[in-house]
């Protein structure tokens, strides 16, 4: 496609309201990498089989406030709910600096998204210990997890310079299906995979279904990404999770299947976790966190500069008649 003939031009377009802020955005930056960090322990706990290493919720050996010995999983399962315990800390002062600095409404209002998330987030990991470590509840808490974490994530892009202060040309998309679409069933078919995914570590499910589910992800990653990079490549806010996607696809697939070697063929006679299976599994999980955000990135990046080629005709036209005025 030639870039003139697909290009709106950007004044035509409404004004950007919004200033950046640079603490602001260093602060979700540093919020995300903290929720990062929250899965990588997370999958820890369950790699190790540390679930249940600490019995009651929300006390730890009956205290609020006292650290119990760090010794065998208790070392995985606490430092998981300090950790957690941080973050959410973290996301209400996100909240509150937001409501200050930021006159954007909905954004805003996806702070207080985030709060629910990590309340809920809380409230199902304290279900998983009450309740012996029933698999459907565990993988929705793994699966909210990975929902957090894009959404910090998004908070972190929302709050960039570029999104702030900038005001994007618009391309048209006339790709079939759109590209949007693509890229939409692309997040719901990882979304889909990390569930496959937790509920396999869980035992709730046979890992037929995460391996089937696993080629229609990859198809859809790589032919939304392929997309993108073959039409747009020459818009850098696209081209980059574009390309992010295409190679944390195949690193995840290589994780994948060592995690699979590790665990299913090398390991099923194991009598304790080893250290193979922990670190593949663990890397597994948290490269398809990166995956499912880099995914909302890039949704939100198309639906911010593709737009039908009907809207390509209407804008200019509106714009002419409000000059004419």
């Amino acid at each position: 496609m030639k870039e003139g003939a697909l290009r709106v031009r950007s004044e035509v377009l409404p004004a950007v309201s919004n200033h950046f802020h640079r603490g602001l955005h260093r602060f979700a930056v540093v919020l995300s990498g903290c929720i990062f960090v929250l899965i990588v322990a997370g999958a820890l706990v369950t790699s190790e089989d540390a679930g249940l290493s600490v019995p009651d919720w929300p006390t730890s050996f009956g205290s609020i406030y006292k650290i119990p010995p760090m010794v065998g999983g208790v070392k995985f399962e606490h430092t998981h709910r300090m950790i957690a315990e941080g973050v959410g800390l973290l996301t209400i002062l996100f909240c509150v600096a937001t409501s200050f600095v930021d006159r954007r409404k909905w954004l805003r209002n996806l702070t207080f998204v985030a709060i629910g998330a990590v309340i809920a987030q809380g409230v199902l990991g304290g279900l998983t210990v009450l309740m012996f470590l029933p698999w459907y509840i565990s993988s929705a808490h793994a699966a909210l997890g990975q929902t957090f974490f894009s959404i910090a994530v998004l908070l972190a892009l929302y709050t960039g310079r570029d999104w702030t202060e900038s005001t994007p040309e618009k391309f048209v998309d006339d790709g079939a299906p759109s590209t949007r679409t693509l890229a939409v069933l692309t997040i719901c078919a990882v979304y889909l995979q990390l569930f496959f995914g937790a509920a396999f570590r869980h035992s709730g499910m046979s890992i037929l279904a995460h391996l089937v589910n696993a080629v229609l992800t990859s198809g859809l990653v790589a032919w939304t990404a392929i997309r993108v990079l073959s039409r747009y490549g020459q818009i850098t806010a696209l081209r980059r999770p574009a390309a992010m996607m295409i190679a944390l696809l195949l690193v995840q697939l290589g994780f994948g299947f060592a995690a699979y070697l590790t665990r299913v063929v090398w390991g099923k006679t194991a009598v304790q976790p080893l250290p193979s299976m922990v670190s593949t599994t663990v890397a597994h999980v948290a490269i398809g966190a990166l995956l499912l955000a880099t995914s909302f990135v890039l949704e939100e990046q198309v639906r911010r500069r593709l737009m039908k080629e009907s809207a390509t005709v209407a804008e200019p036209s509106a714009a002419r008649k409000a000059i004419s005025a």
